[in-house]
């Protein structure tokens, strides 16, 4: 029997090859298929410190009338399609890496959040939503009184 030293960084660099290929197929889609490709966008979502959670989306080159907000059962649902753009043939086109398609995000939402007082807007390809909380989920400061 041969004995055979272990080498670490040896094992290592072929455990991480073999990791790179399974995940290539994740982050690499074929030329073709990227114009008709679908696409979610990302989100933040955060407490303010005003009571209020907040969820940003990025939304680049769409269009107001193309994104729609729902909240339903305690549900938040951003959904929309962002459309190649038409003045441009894909025979013009040279490389096409951006996504586009239709897309749709679902959030459950705290049962603290005041459905009525949800607020969006968007700006500078950037959709912000206010999500206000229920008055009887704000914390109440209470005097204690001291017994003399």
């Amino acid at each position: 029997m041969t004995i055979v030293r272990w080498d670490s960084s040896r094992d290592m660099a072929a455990l991480q090859e073999r990791m790179s290929q399974v995940l290539e197929g994740f982050y690499r889609r074929p030329q073709e298929d990227l114009n008709r490709g679908a696409w979610v966008p990302v989100v933040d979502i955060y407490s303010n410190g005003q009571h209020e959670l907040v969820l940003k989306a990025e939304l680049p080159d769409m269009k107001e009338e193309e994104i729609e907000l729902t909240v339903e059962d305690n549900t938040l649902t951003l959904s929309g399609e962002k459309k190649l753009d038409t003045e441009v043939s894909e025979e013009q086109f040279h490389r096409i890496e951006r996504s586009y398609g239709s897309f749709a995000r679902t959030f459950a939402l705290p049962p603290t959040v005041d459905a009525g007082k949800v607020s969006a807007q968007y700006k500078a390809g950037v959709l912000t939503v206010r999500l206000p909380l229920r008055e009887e989920a704000k914390p109440n400061k209470i005097k204690v009184a001291v017994a003399a």
